[in-house]
């Protein structure tokens, strides 16, 4: 698993060197002019729309082109109706949906050209290896990375699409069975986040010991805990602010001192000494460059300067 992460990241250092977006960097890596928005689940589409509307408040120019892209989801009519709903009630924006099922049809210029001139990219929920299988290394998805990097976009997405937005995906593991070796199951997501890991739905489900089993498994990695209706906003590609009505929670294992995650068997219970836990609400923030737990005028003088 280390070799994909270490492959990838590589990789896409490389598109952008390659590409001539070298000219801003932050530690070594490609700062990016776009915003990531990651949303838990379940945020409210009927009556205060407080994260989706908070999503369209970033983005200055009007009117606003939303495209949704419902890959992950089994139902594509279901999940179009409720975003049109929900969007037709934000003013100054058009919304349109992509309903991709074939890696065939990732390679469709409509849908490239389409995505050129949106300002909002979405996607929604369901299976993110639906994602990542059906888009990962097309076109259609570079065409995505490269525009989050250099343009003022946002590239957004809620349960299944929040997580695939980082470079280490989870796509599989019981709440139950975590905190035990070999429960939890990781993959290559669309790597907008480097050595960052997303979960949703992440307190109503009790998903704390999977993301923690992760994080003990690859210490330089930031796990983010999503809770329904709420999310983050990435600026930067480093500066994390908390959105909506719940908790965001960041395990930052860097500092972990011991753990016996090496030496057990498959299906034995893990025991790690100091993991680092932070709890966000709205307004509040994180630096993942740093390391640092954010108040919101910390937050705000970062983000401004």
């Amino acid at each position: 698993m280390i070799s994909i992460f270490l492959t990838f990241t590589i990789d896409i250092h490389t598109f952008y060197l390659y590409n001539g977006h070298m000219d801003e960097k932050r530690s070594g890596t490609v700062l990016p002019k776009g915003l990531i928005v990651a949303v838990g689940g379940n945020e409210d589409k009927e009556h205060d729309l407080s994260v989706l509307r908070r999503i369209v408040a970033l983005i200055k120019h009007r009117p606003i082109l939303v495209e949704v892209i419902t890959t992950a989801s089994e139902s594509h009519e279901e999940m179009s109706k409720m975003y049109r709903r929900a969007f037709d009630k934000i003013n100054d924006t058009t919304v349109q949906f992509m309903d991709i099922r074939a890696r065939e049809q990732a390679l469709d210029k409509q849908y490239i050209q389409r995505l050129k001139k949106s300002h909002i990219i979405f996607f929604t929920g369901g299976d993110q290896l639906r994602i990542t299988s059906t888009l990962g290394g097309t076109e259609f998805l570079k065409t995505i990375v490269n525009k989050y990097y250099t343009e003022d976009c946002i590239v957004a997405g809620t349960s299944a699409g929040a997580t695939a937005m980082s470079q280490s995906m989870i796509y599989d593991g019981e709440s139950s069975e975590a905190l035990v070796k070999g429960s939890v199951k990781v993959t290559a997501g669309i790597g907008l986040i480097q050595n960052v890991v997303i979960d949703s739905h992440f307190i109503k489900r009790g998903r704390f010991g999977r993301l923690m089993e992760i994080i003990t498994s690859n210490p330089g990695h930031i796990g983010i805990g999503l809770g329904e209706d709420t999310g983050i906003i990435i600026r930067k590609g480093c500066l994390v602010e908390a959105i909506g009505n719940g908790l965001v929670v960041v395990f930052d294992g860097k500092h972990i001192r011991y753990s016996n995650i090496s030496s057990i068997k498959i299906g034995e219970a893990i025991a790690v000494e100091n993991m680092h836990v932070h709890t966000l609400v709205n307004g509040y923030g994180y630096d993942l460059l740093n390391d640092k737990f954010l108040i919101p005028s910390e937050l705000e003088k970062l983000s401004t300067s």
